[in-house]
């Protein structure tokens, strides 16, 4: 049986919102320089709209240096440095010049989780699933993913995504607020899977 394609341009040249729900289920793959695949299924995502209504999106003051990635095309990875410590990474949607995202927050793993754990460092090589990929920073670090990749393809080559596995069953997908931010915290623009136990543990601003 012939593997999936990665998800399309036109996939992520809509809404923030609507990619954000459809992402939960698809699975990111990372292939290392070495061959080895890293692949995480996508539990829990935030959306971040560029359209001016959204203060907690890094575009809401226009493109800068750092945010460039951002602004498009679509299909293409954002990568930031959060409070000078974690990588966090993003999905760019919608359309050229617009500015809008979805953070990967949370996913669970599939094949490699060894390496992701190796990735990790110490404090993740025990613990169960929920360790490994549990928050944006621990995904971008479990799959070997750095500032460099900003701005990186998404469409194709060595990091992709693929859609959710037609035999497996339908994700039950929630929304509530986004974590961690003080400006727009009450908009429902967080997607999780509420049946998957590697959704980041709840804080405030949680389900």
């Amino acid at each position: 049986m012939p593997a999936p394609a990665p998800l399309a341009q036109d996939f992520y040249a809509r809404g923030a919102r609507a990619v954000a729900a459809d992402l939960i289920g698809c699975r990111l793959v990372h292939r290392l320089p070495d061959g080895e695949r890293l692949v995480l299924r996508l539990v829990e995502v935030e959306a971040y709209l560029g359209d001016g209504s959204d203060p907690a999106s890094h575009a809401h003051r226009g493109p800068t240096a750092r945010n460039r990635s951002m602004f498009g095309p679509p299909g293409r990875l954002y990568a930031y440095l959060s409070h000078g410590l974690h990588t966090c990474v993003n999905v760019v949607c919608e359309a050229d010049g617009v500015g809008a995202a979805v953070l990967l927050r949370a996913g669970e793993p599939v094949c490699g989780e060894a390496r992701m754990r190796e990735n990790r460092g110490p404090i993740a090589r025990r613990g169960g699933r929920r360790a490994v990929a549990s928050g944006p920073g621990r995904l971008a670090a479990a799959l070997g993913l750095g500032l460099g990749d900003d701005g990186r393809s998404l469409l194709r080559g060595a990091l992709v995504i693929l859609p959710r596995q037609t035999s497996a069953s339908a994700p039950r997908i929630t929304a509530g607020p986004r974590v961690g931010i003080t400006k727009a915290a009450d908009l429902p623009y967080r997607y999780f899977d509420a049946d998957s136990d590697c959704v980041s543990p709840f804080r405030a601003g949680g389900r």
